[in-house]
């Protein structure tokens, strides 16, 4: 059995603990990554119900983001960013723009993007060190949050960030703040309103319309500039905010094989995206020349946006 796939199965045995032996480790300072048990603002992860200061402005985003995100308007914008012809940059000075971005979405954190991703990338380059490309893959999953961005279309941030879902098929209950999408005009498509709608099932989540967002963008981001990260790598950047799947377990009937494969990986990497969370700031120029090194290995010098 492979790493990833024990990690797997571990989860299924203790979903709420990390276990080292497999690759996901305890909340202990021998195993080198510490989880977190609460977020900074006192409450457990992921909780979109915490009476908290974010709490109304990030269901708000839901709201928007449930009602706004159809099929039609999905398929427009991976017409629209395929071109990739916003920008040309490396990978580095990306991830030096993120530090413009806050994630609105998120109920854990309000810190500069940069940080969260080399706290999640340090994390797991402790306990995986063997495994670059996942400690690329951790560096570089939230990249695509530059849409927010003037000079890359200033999207607004219910088509950027926050958790992904299926579309031309029925919304799960599985979504967070899932009440909201009886607004959104798909719901009133009948070829849309059963379990598979316009699918089938285990077509396969390549050839299923994920709501447009950061995940989306880095994933072609990547792709269509040759990135030689293997499969798992690319099934994370794909696919990291698609929790009502990674987590919950919905719309698993349209997965294939090969997404098996990818979402075992996407059960490793999710512990670190989430639980890696918190105010101890990564000192960047000392783990620069690292990740350069990584980022040379997998992708060309400069990239098309």
């Amino acid at each position: 059995m492979s790493t990833a796939a024990k990690s797997s199965e571990k989860l299924k045995e203790d979903p709420e603990g990390l276990v080292s032996n497999c690759g996901m480790v305890k909340a202990t300072a021998q195993n080198g990554f510490e989880a977190l048990e609460n977020n900074f603002y006192g409450n457990s992860f992921r909780d979109y119900y915490a009476e908290t200061d974010r709490q109304k402005s990030v269901e708000e985003f839901y709201r928007q983001q449930h009602i706004n995100q159809t099929y039609d308007f999905v398929k427009k914008k991976r017409e629209e960013y395929g071109k990739l012809d916003k920008a040309v940059m490396s990978i580095w000075e990306c991830c030096e723009l993120l530090n413009k971005v806050v994630d609105e979405s998120d109920p854990d954190l309000d810190e500069p993007q940069i940080q969260h991703l080399l706290q999640t990338a340090e994390a797991i380059r402790k306990d995986y060190p063997n495994e670059d490309w996942l400690h690329l893959t951790a560096l570089i999953h939230d990249l695509g949050k530059v849409l927010i961005l003037p000079e890359f279309g200033a999207l607004p941030q219910w088509a950027v960030v926050g958790d992904t879902f299926p579309l031309g098929c029925a919304f799960d209950e599985a979504n967070v703040h899932n009440k909201y999408f009886v607004e959104n005009p798909d719901s009133k498509n009948p070829a849309y309103a059963t379990k598979n709608g316009i699918y089938k099932e285990g077509c396969g989540l390549d050839n299923v319309m994920i709501s447009w967002g950061h995940d989306d963008y880095m994933y072609l981001v990547a792709k269509e500039n040759g990135t030689t990260l293997p499969h798992p790598g690319l099934f994370i950047i794909r696919y990291h905010s698609f929790y009502p799947l990674h987590r919950h377990g919905a719309y698993a009937h349209l997965m294939n094989e090969q997404d098996k494969e990818g979402l075992e990986w996407l059960h490793v990497f999710n512990k670190y995206d989430l639980y890696s969370k918190s105010k101890v700031q990564v000192d960047v120029e000392a783990v620069k020349p690292y990740y350069l090194s990584l980022i040379n290995k997998y992708f060309p010098e400069k990239l098309r946006w």
